[in-house]
């Protein structure tokens, strides 16, 4: 069946000015990380798709080497916007990212001009488009000169194969820098992509003053810590959840105590501890939007909610940081 969207699409997200720019971002958007490759069916990709755009989220997150084997979420998004969203192309933000290992040798990883130039061109192929909205510097490199990768982002932008230029995982000290180096050659940086939540909140120490004071918006990943801010595990680990298949969570990061207090706070709330999670990312005004992964339409539904919930009281966010006082996410 052809895909229409929704006509009251934008009536159920709130959309944020990316710093000092022009471009507006829904407060959730969807990263297509874990759930768009290969090994997971893709009409269930094309599912939670259609539904986030229904939803209102406009902007989708990828990377070169997302999804499995590497490339296939770019690959299959490419395929859903082709078949689905060709029409609606002009409504969307699409991003991606080169930084982490992609292809074999000593010119597929890390932050030269070759590798980042070299997989855009492979993205874009990938996903059949002759231009991305959002490309961005996934890691910083410690053996490349900051100026040669910014000098490769300018150059993306110049070239008309992305709109905006953007850095991800990069210091306060270091997105100083390179902001610096953006501005003076012409192109400046539209965005931060940092990991930021409840129990890992290192972008409070410096890097988010920073990025306003270069006029950069900033978008957070990992708002849930990989799962542990859900209700996934208040009764422990079960056997077919990420701690026990993924190299991503381990089952001695999980801790009970501080999970179930967070969900008696968020039950207070009327939100899921998820919704409360994402809803506390976003009550910076310097936090732009919060990227969601979603592994079915429920859960995709359930998260873009948070935008429902009530304003932090002082009472809940004190409640929130004595009980993630000392936490670390390990």
């Amino acid at each position: 069946m052809t895909y229409q969207a929704e006509d009251g699409r934008y009536e159920r997200q709130p959309y944020n000015r990316s710093g000092r720019s022009g471009l507006k971002l829904p407060a959730v958007s969807l990263g297509l990380w874990h759930n768009f490759g290969d090994t997971r069916p893709i009409e269930n990709s094309r599912a939670i798709l259609r539904r986030a755009f229904d939803l209102g989220v406009t902007h989708f997150d990828l990377a070169n080497n997302y999804g499995v084997p590497y490339g296939s979420a770019e690959t299959n998004f490419g395929r859903i916007l082709r078949e689905d969203f060709t029409p609606y192309r002009d409504e969307l933000i699409i991003s991606t990212k080169a930084g982490y290992d992609m292809w074999p040798g000593p010119y597929g990883e890390w932050g030269s001009r070759k590798y980042v130039l070299a997989s855009l061109d492979q993205s874009l192929r990938r996903m059949g488009l002759e231009y991305v909205d959002i490309f961005y510097s996934h890691r910083p490199d410690p053996q490349t000169p900051l100026e040669e990768t910014m000098g490769a982002l300018d150059r993306a932008v110049r070239s008309g194969k992305a709109l905006y230029a953007g850095i991800s995982n990069y210091s306060a000290e270091q997105t100083a820098q390179a902001a610096r180096i953006m501005r003076e050659l012409g192109t400046p940086l539209l965005i931060h992509q940092p990991s930021y939540s409840m129990i890992n909140r290192w972008i409070e120490d410096g890097l988010l003053d920073a990025v306003e004071e270069a006029g950069m918006g900033c978008i957070v990943f990992s708002p849930l810590a990989q799962g542990l801010l859900t209700d996934r595990y208040l009764d422990g680990v079960p056997a077919d959840s990420r701690a026990a298949t993924s190299r991503f969570l381990s089952a001695d990061r999980i801790d009970l105590d501080l999970a179930r207090g967070l969900d008696e706070i968020a039950r207070g709330r009327g939100q899921t501890l998820a919704q409360m999670a994402l809803s506390w990312t976003l009550r910076d005004p310097r936090v732009t939007s919060v990227l969601i992964g979603a592994s079915s339409v429920r859960q995709l539904e359930d998260n873009v909610a948070c935008v429902d919930g009530p304003a932090f009281t002082e009472d809940e966010l004190g409640a929130i940081d004595k009980i993630t006082e000392g936490y670390t996410a390990r």
